[in-house]
């Protein structure tokens, strides 16, 4: 095997542990690593000599190691199926359910949702209708906020059900949010607002695009690195799209 060519999972030696990685060359002008949920990931230019790609990731061993281990400790997503008792969280808060017999409702009070459903079974859907009436109605004003800091018109703002991709910004100008997002911290929920309305502008990674989103989200960097960490232990809702 010719690791020089090879893209799929490989072994290296870091701080005495054996660390199993993805690696991918691409058109790219440096070696670039992730860490998530997946694992470590290398990405490498065409032409990168291996023995450069390997001293860069021994030079970063500690930060690998450290961030591995913290995606490890991260708790596995609960699974909310829509019964009294359980807890999600809803606006960086956790609060508890209460689910009664009776005409379709949700009702917020301090530390719980209270959720009246025809029948039990139907309890999860309703939760569901609810928590994107509320991440729509929190989101979109501030797109709008973001929009006249950079002089440009309010975007058209809909919901996703995505659980990975947070935000999308269209040619069209208009911006689509996971739903999602209403169960983080609005500080995080800011974050992706931003970046997407940063896209109206440049609708690309350039180095104006990442200038703009400093411009509305000075602490971007931190809030990426944060909203990785927190999505990855969201609640999975029973029946959700």
């Amino acid at each position: 095997m010719d690791r020089r060519t090879t893209e799929g999972p490989l072994l290296i030696r870091l701080c005495g542990r054996w660390i199993e990685y993805r690696f991918a060359r691409r058109r790219r002008r440096t070696i670039g690593i992730t860490v998530d949920a997946s694992g470590l990931a290398v990405s490498a230019p065409w032409r990168a000599p291996w023995r450069d790609i390997e001293a860069f990731l021994h030079h970063k061993q500690g930060w690998i190691v450290a961030k591995l281990d913290e995606w490890a400790r991260l708790p596995r997503p609960p699974v909310v199926r829509g019964a009294s008792g359980e807890s999600l969280p809803l606006f960086g808060t956790p609060v508890t359910l209460e689910v009664c017999t009776g005409r379709r409702a949700v009702r917020r009070e301090p530390q719980r949702l209270l959720v009246s459903a025809p029948a039990p079974g139907r309890a999860a859907k309703i939760l569901v209708g609810w928590l994107k009436a509320q991440a729509l109605e929190a989101l979109a004003p501030r797109a709008g906020h973001y929009a006249a800091r950079l002089d440009v018109a309010p975007p058209l703002v809909s919901l996703s059900s995505a659980r990975t991709q947070w935000g999308v910004c269209t040619q069209a100008g208009a911006i689509r949010l996971s739903w999602r997002l209403v169960h983080l911290d609005p500080s995080l929920a800011d974050y992706v607002v931003a970046h997407e309305v940063a896209h109206l502008i440049e609708l690309n990674h350039s180095k104006r695009f990442w200038s703009l989103l400093a411009r509305l989200y000075p602490e971007w960097r931190e809030a990426r690195e944060r909203l990785e960490l927190a999505g990855a232990s969201l609640p999975i809702i029973q029946g959700a799209p």
